[in-house]
């Protein structure tokens, strides 16, 4: 999976409470960081997750898939780039990549979405949510 360009990037460093006796991010820690970069995705289009709930729009993955490439350690940077993969109807799809301070890819991924109401009731994403995202969209 390649992510286009100009994908949205976050970057954040590996704690010590990420890490394994190993001295690698625990691989359930993943989700989390890419749920962060993916808030500030959002935040930089324009809507925190919480306005958007207190709209009445939620956002619950229904399928995550992470390749595992290279260990991550304690105190790396960590580069993580997030392409929208979809933004139809209700679907909303994001591409991961995850890059150290060296280059060095540690992650490939991707997370499906719905869109729901707070009764989890599947609803169309708001238009102004699609425009706001479009300039973080893969182009194919």
């Amino acid at each position: 999976m390649s992510v286009s360009q100009n994908p949205f990037v976050h970057q954040c460093r590996v704690t010590y409470a990420d890490c394994t006796v190993g001295n690698h991010i625990y691989y359930g820690r993943y989700l989390e960081i890419l749920e962060t970069a993916r808030g500030e995705l959002f935040r930089a289009a324009g809507a925190t997750f919480l306005q958007l709930q207190d709209s009445g729009n939620i956002f619950p993955v229904v399928e995550a898939h992470l390749h595992y490439k290279a260990p991550a350690r304690y105190d790396d940077t960590l580069i993580i780039e997030i392409r929208v993969t979809a933004a139809e109807r209700v679907r909303l799809n994001f591409a991961y990549r995850i890059t150290n301070q060296n280059d060095t890819l540690i992650l490939e991924g991707k997370t499906l979405h719905v869109c729901t109401s707070l009764d989890e009731k599947l609803k169309r994403l708001p238009e102004e949510l699609v425009a706001a995202l479009a300039p973080y969209a893969r182009s194919e």
